[in-house]
């Protein structure tokens, strides 16, 4: 049966804003760049281009195309014909969903035109990651690895033990990242560190199951995050970055595994294995 679609109302059009050459280009400078504040704080490649798109056409760009790499952003922005492309180069500054969901609120404001341009571009310059007291979190990690080893039948002795072992690797992970040393690196030497203090459960007997501090001592290292980025990337259609995700949370785990190794060769023991 034929339907008629006289009567249907038309698309309401919003007014075409003319840019200059000038405008054009800053305008893609702001998208790019907050792109790449998204990339930089461990945001999934289906996100970052979402949302860089949408902050595009909210300051007046006809469309926007976006290449995301595993270390930069290739951003063109069309408009009255032109096409302006700019590439930023991006360098890891750590998970931190702060900055990500402060990106996705100026670009709301944008497109609700409560910000424009160089507003943008004053919020996101002041962008600062939110960081917990540091510790506070040596805390919590040590606590949450020590109810993993209670959870896998350690007595209060292990619980204990593990605390102390993740507490002590914790601290030494913050010293190293605050350094800026390579994260394999990184987390190669927390792992040794961890199974080193752990180790001494295993030397002298502590607890009712001390091997379980060994394990439980080093979870702290699991790269849950970069795995979890990984597999949404190539499910969402980003192949070559979740691979090249994939690729980097295996090489950490690698460098655990080296870390656990060196220290269980370096003292004697292997209770866990």
């Amino acid at each position: 049966m034929l339907r008629s679609f006289r009567h249907s109302p038309e698309p309401v059009q919003a007014p075409v804003r003319k840019l200059s050459l000038e405008q054009q280009t800053s305008i893609c400078r702001v998208a790019v760049q907050a792109g790449r504040i998204m990339q930089q704080h461990g945001a999934e490649s289906k996100l970052i281009e979402e949302t860089t798109v949408r902050l595009g056409k909210a300051l007046g760009l006809d469309s926007v195309e976006l290449a995301i790499t595993a270390n930069a952003l290739i951003l063109t922005g069309l408009c009255q014909g032109r096409c302006i492309t700019t590439t930023r180069r991006v360098y890891d500054r750590g998970i931190n969903m702060h900055m990500v969901c402060e990106v996705q609120r100026i670009t709301i404001m944008a497109e609700k035109q409560l910000l424009d341009e160089a507003d943008v571009v004053k919020r996101l310059e002041r962008l600062q990651p939110y960081k917990h007291n540091r510790w506070l979190v040596v805390f919590m990690i040590g606590l949450s690895c020590a109810c993993f080893s209670h959870l896998f039948g350690g007595d209060w002795s292990v619980f204990g033990m593990t605390f102390i072992a993740s507490a002590v690797a914790m601290t030494f992970r913050q010293e190293m990242a605050h350094r800026h040393h390579n994260p394999i690196l990184n987390f190669g030497m927390t792992a040794f560190v961890a199974t080193t203090i752990a180790g001494l459960a295993v030397r002298y007997d502590i607890g009712n199951q001390p091997q379980t501090v060994m394990a439980a001592s080093v979870l702290l290292l699991v790269p849950g995050f970069p795995l979890i980025n990984a597999v949404s990337d190539m499910v969402k259609g980003h192949i070559s970055m979740g691979i090249s995700r994939w690729f980097f949370a295996s090489l950490l785990t690698l460098g655990v595994a080296m870390g656990i190794a060196l220290s269980m060769w370096a003292t004697g023991v292997s209770g866990w294995l």
